[in-house]
Formats: C-alpha cells, sequence, structure tokens
C-alpha cells in the first residue's frame, strides 16, 4: 500500500495511482484529525470522495505516532496525549477515540489503536505494551460502530519476545476479527529477529484472514514475508526514496543524482512498461532530480509502478502454483554474485523453499556441510569462512 498521510500521496493524482494500478492506500488517523478534521471529512462524504479515490483505503489507528512523535506523546491506560506539532495543543487518543474518528473518515479498513514500541527497546516496558494492547482492542470493539461497512484490525504486538508474541496472537484471534496485522517492526531489529517474528505470527494467525506486515516496504523484505504467509504491506519508502533521487530496479536500487547517470541515454529499466521508463532518460532525470520538484514526482510514480508490478507478479506466481520460481529469480537478479544474506536463507529454508542454486556455498551452504562434518574451507574465502 502507499501511504497517502494526510489523502495523498505526494506530487502523485488519484487518476495516476489507478493508471499505476494502486489498490488500496493507507491514510493516517492522527494526521487526518489534526488537518483537515475528520469531522470535516465527514461532512463532506467521507475520504474515498473527499480525495476522489474510488477504491480501497485503510487508515492507521495513530498508534505509530507514540512512537514517531514520542517527544510529544504521554502514553497512559486511558490512551496517549499528543502535543500537536501543528498548533502545540494538546490531544487524547483513546482507543474509543481512534475508532470514533477512523468511522468518520470511511476506511474500508481501520486499525485498533494499540501501544506501540520499538523492538529495540527490552524489558518491561515490552509486556506493558502487549497486555495494554490486548485491553485496548476490547475497547476498540465495542467503539465501532459501523462494522458492517469498515473492517477492524487487531495488531499483534510484543517486540521481539515469542512468548510474548504468541500470548497476543492468541488474545486476538479469540476476538475473531477480520483481518490481523504484525505491528512493532520494521524498527531498528536485526533482519534475523525480523523474519523471525513474521514467520511465528503468520503461522499462528488464521490462514483465511489477511495477515498484514506493518511497516514493510523494501521489496527484498516482502518477497520474504510473502514467502512467510503475510499478505499486506505498507511503507513510505518507495516515495520516500524518490524524494531523495533514488529509483527501484530489479537489481536493487539506481541513484539518478550520481554524475554517471549525466550523460546516460537509457530509460530507467528498460523492462519497465511505466510513462516514466517509455519518455524519459536517466539523463534528463539526473537533472530534475537535482534541481526540480518534478524529478520526485517521476521517480515516485516510477517507483510505485515497479511496487505494484512486482505485487502483481508475485501475487500471479502463487495463484499459477510457481511462486518458489519466482523467489529464485528474484534473489538471482538481486544477487547475481550468489551473496543473498543468510538471514534470507535462513527464512527461506523455514518457508519450504531451495534457494542454494542463487546462494554461493559461503552463503548457502556453509552451515549445512559443517553441521554434516563436511570440510569445505578450501572453497570459501577465509572472511567468510575462518
Amino acid at each position: 500500500m502507499p501511504v497517502g498521510t494526510q489523502g495523498t500521496i505526494k506530487g502523485l493524482t488519484t487518476d495516476q495511482l489507478e493508471t499505476i494500478g494502486c489498490q488500496i492506500i493507507l491514510g493516517n488517523t492522527y494526521h487526518l484529525e489534526l488537518r483537515p478534521g475528520s469531522q470535516l471529512i465527514d461532512d463532506l462524504g467521507g475520504l474515498h470522495k473527499f480525495m476522489n479515490w474510488k477504491r480501497a483505503l485503510l487508515t492507521d489507528s495513530g498508534g505509530f505516532q507514540m512512537v514517531s512523535l514520542l517527544h510529544l506523546a504521554d502514553i497512559t491506560e486511558e490512551g496517549v496525549t499528543f502535543q500537536s506539532p501543528v498548533d502545540g495543543k494538546p490531544m487524547l487518543l483513546t482507543p474509543e477515540e481512534s475508532i470514533h474518528i477512523q468511522n468518520n473518515i470511511g476506511a474500508d479498513i481501520i486499525m485498533a489503536l494499540d501501544d506501540v514500541v520499538k523492538t529495540t527497546i527490552t524489558g518491561p516496558r515490552i509486556e506493558e505494551a502487549m497486555y495494554r494492547t490486548l485491553r485496548w482492542i476490547d475497547r476498540c470493539i465495542a467503539a465501532h460502530k459501523k462494522p458492517d461497512v469498515q473492517n477492524l484490525f487487531g495488531i499483534v504486538q510484543g517486540g521481539l519476545d515469542p512468548v510474548l508474541r504468541d500470548i497476543c496472537m492468541r488474545g486476538l484471534v479469540e476476538r475473531n476479527l477480520p483481518g490481523y496485522a504484525i505491528g512493532g517492526l520494521a524498527g531498528g531489529e536485526d533482519k534475523d529477529s525480523f523474519w523471525r517474528v513474521v514467520a511465528q505470527c503468520t503461522a499462528g494467525l488464521p490462514e483465511d484472514k489477511p495477515r498484514y506486515v506493518m511497516g514493510v516496504g523494501y521489496p527484498l523484505d516482502i518477497v520474504v514475508c510473502s514467502a512467510l504467509g503475510a499478505d499486506m504491506y505498507d511503507c513510505v519508502y518507495p516515495t520516500r526514496t524518490a524524494r531523495f533521487g533514488s529509483a527501484l530496479v530489479p537489481e536493487g536500487v539506481l541513484k539518478l543524482k550520481q554524475n554517471a547517470m549525466a550523460t546516460d541515454e537509457r530509460p530507467i529499466d528498460p523492462s519497465c512498461p511505466c510513462m516514466v521508463c517509455k519518455n524519459y532518460t536517466r539523463a534528463y532525470l539526473h537533472c530534475l532530480v537535482t534541481k526540480d520538484p518534478m524529478g520526485s514526482q517521476l521517480l515516485s510514480y516510477h517507483n510505485l509502478s515497479f511496487m505494484a508490478r512486482l505485487s502483481r507478479d508475485l501475487h500471479m506466481s502463487i495463484l499459477e502454483g510457481r511462486f518458489p520460481e519466482f523467489v529464485r529469480g528474484f534473489l538471482r537478479v538481486q544477487f547475481p554474485k550468489g551473496d543473498v544474506p543468510k538471514w534470507v536463507h535462513n527464512a527461506m529454508e523455514v518457508a519450504g523453499i531451495d534457494i542454494s542454486e542463487c546462494c554461493t556455498p559461503t552463503n548457502c551452504q556453509h552451515d549445512a556441510m559443517e553441521a554434516a562434518g563436511v570440510d569445505i574451507s578450501d572453497f570459501c574465502p577465509p572472511t567468510k569462512c575462518p
């Protein structure tokens, strides 16, 4: 899902988003309540009509701002009090108020208010936040006035502690919600911890309900999490990296600000059918990203096109029963030297996808050979296999 915090994807129209193939956009409860206000949005027919978007919408609960605006927030059992970054006035966001605001906004999927802490935090605060999240979900359910037209998703918390994650999962599943999110990730934790939490949660959540990993948007992460059973993602990464002059390509990231781009007459990605790649060269975009806002708009269009195409291809490979081949093809392009990260190999092993053909022995087979008592050190660089 592209992130349209205040009802807009920066620099793009809703017609362009439809052309790209976006099916759902994320908006933010906290920011939409600050400006223009959920009551005004409701009075004008809801966010769909307000922003002229006929497809699906999801609104975050405002819980993430407990992390991103922690210096402006005071968290209690009642809710979280923010100091407005606009005018400095206090705003109390309770579970009931979050749901009320989201009912006014009118998104198709709304998120329960959860107590969010960074995964890099340890100690009793993680347990406190998890149990508070479970208490708050009941308040959100009770406050929800439009369950027939808006789907309320719960959010699994618990940090990197598998016991706490399991308690939260079981508690949410008992409430039989329309969908479930995996929260509290993509906040600085190491990748090995990241994928293990995703794997645990997707294994424990119902297969017939959407499983949404919040805040995840790197292409590699999406492919790995999909292999582990996740269905939905959101992130500012595709548009934010565009504003810094970087384009997403099958091989990774193309930095248009680099001097080498100044005379490059190729498109960003020759295999991409988007209007940016059909009409503009790297040299032209290089001039724009260093001097003109149009550069970030064109790169945002391309990056969202790339992500939409990746999602469609991934989805189609699952429907056609060739997802393992899709994963291997993706990894071969991303890591042509076979240097697939160890955490990816470990995650794919749990997912039951053999990626050994994409990896050098140092990255994929060393541990297996060591466990089997086979010495392959003669074939491995000393820095990789001491």
